[in-house]
């Protein structure tokens, strides 16, 4: 008997930590007034204010600083002594809610029949019930920019917030970008496995980089048919060529998914060419061309740091320190963490590692921050803790850029408290059980 209960109790912990993610709810509204007192506030822009106070009303921050008389009652306040407390951060580039399982070919939905999808909207894809969702928001990431994967145009993107039934409650910068990823201009993958792969694919054309600049002249052509008909009044609509029409109105940035300095010095020549907004998607070499990306205003998104460099010459250390000369350079960036291992969750240790590279700290949490808020269009927002933007703020126990301290104990998106519950907590709880720990 006692064997019995003892299974229907283990039965009963295994249906609770399988069904529990399904029982985290989206929160409400925030309404009303919130003080978060007594922390470290790190504003984003660069600048700590610390034992400051934060009003929030609504969703929105009211007022920050270290002056803020908080009200003995009527308000909702958290005490933040001793705590750090930073703007939500936010993963760059990603398809987040586009692929679940990528073994599991019906959970993904990244990726569309064909070279030039332009009017493919990556939102209307968007799952709110991915799995990996909260396993972000404990890492204190609370926007995501989702993007669909292609050829060459694969098609738009959008930002989203990470407490949502569904994709309309999720969208928070809906169809800020087009994505281009450009050809390789290289015969085979290039690196120490460059050989070793090339073996694997297919025959390469003899003259690649004509092969590649053939490919890149399908989506000029279309560009520059796109802005034909958008100039005249067509009696048809054409779904394709309207659907460059942000781009041409500067509603919309161009990314351009490139590593190569040859690929993105393609790119400038498409934002010379189109006078579009344009911006580089990994960019591993961009510390090469930094002085020419900074003239021409094109900011950079890169890539995941924890590899080795791109090419055999360059320094073992080079990824690490590639967001110093963006930085020295002034050119616009922001830091990703596009390892399909981590699917985000690293974000914050990969501009940790950049601190300690010749980023100061706070110019590190900016580019998970603020920076990557600008690049996306959406800093007007978010991105920082600062008088008129959402409430996205996360409090941490210490430092978010230290895989030892950073343990993220309260989060708000738009104000709202959300739940920092995931599977990774609940199946650590699962195992602890199984084998007695406490």
């Amino acid at each position: 008997m006692k064997k019995i209960v003892l299974s229907l109790n283990m039965l009963l912990l295994l249906t609770g930590v399988i069904n529990a993610q399904e029982t985290i709810y989206p929160a409400k509204a925030q309404k009303g007034v919130v003080f978060i007192k007594n922390g470290t506030v790190h504003v984003g822009n660069g600048t700590v204010i610390e034992n400051a106070t934060i009003k929030i009303n609504n969703g929105k921050i009211e007022e920050v600083g270290s002056n803020i008389t908080v009200p003995a009652s009527g308000a909702e306040v958290i005490d933040a002594t001793g705590k750090q407390v930073y703007p939500g951060l936010i993963l760059p580039a990603s398809n987040l809610g586009l692929t679940e399982i990528t073994g599991v070919r019906a959970t993904n939905d990244f990726n569309e029949i064909g070279e030039m999808n332009p009017s493919i909207r990556s939102i209307a894809a968007y799952n709110a019930d991915s799995k990996i969702t909260n396993t972000l928001r404990s890492n204190g990431i609370l926007l995501a920019h989702t993007a669909p994967v292609g050829a060459l145009l694969a098609g738009q993107s959008s930002v989203v917030q990470l407490d949502a039934w569904h994709w309309e409650d999720a969208a928070y910068k809906m169809d800020n970008g087009m994505h281009l990823y450009m050809p390789s201009l290289l015969g085979r993958p290039g690196g120490r496995l460059g050989a070793l792969f090339a073996q694997f694919m297919p025959q390469a054309p003899t003259d690649p980089t004509k092969a590649a600049l053939d490919r890149l002249e399908i989506v000029k052509n279309y560009f520059r048919e796109a802005k034909a008909y958008l100039a005249g009044t067509p009696k048809e609509v054409n779904l394709k060529l309207e659907a460059a029409r942000s781009l041409f109105e500067k509603k919309q940035k161009l990314f351009v998914h490139a590593t190569q300095v040859k690929q993105m010095l393609l790119a400038i020549d498409f934002a010379k060419e189109f006078d579009f907004n344009v911006v580089i998607i990994g960019g591993s070499e961009s510390w090469q061309i930094a002085p020419l990306l900074k003239q021409h205003n094109i900011g950079v998104i890169l890539s995941q740091m924890h590899d080795l460099p791109t090419l055999d010459d360059d320094d073992v250390d080079m990824p690490y320190k590639a967001p110093s000369v963006l930085q020295k350079a002034g050119v616009l960036f922001c830091i990703n963490d596009d390892d399909p291992q981590n699917r985000g969750r690293n974000l914050a240790f990969n501009a940790g590692t950049a601190a300690t590279y010749g980023l100061t700290k706070e110019e590190a949490l900016s580019a998970i921050t603020l920076n990557a808020a600008k690049i996306l269009g959406a800093d007007a927002t978010t991105g920082s803790i600062e008088k008129g933007k959402d409430a996205n703020i996360i409090i941490s126990a210490g430092d978010i850029l230290d895989m030892h301290t950073s343990i993220v104990e309260q989060a708000f998106i738009q104000g709202r408290k959300i739940v920092l519950d995931d599977k990774h907590k609940q199946l650590y709880e699962r195992y602890k059980y199984k084998y007695g720990i406490k």
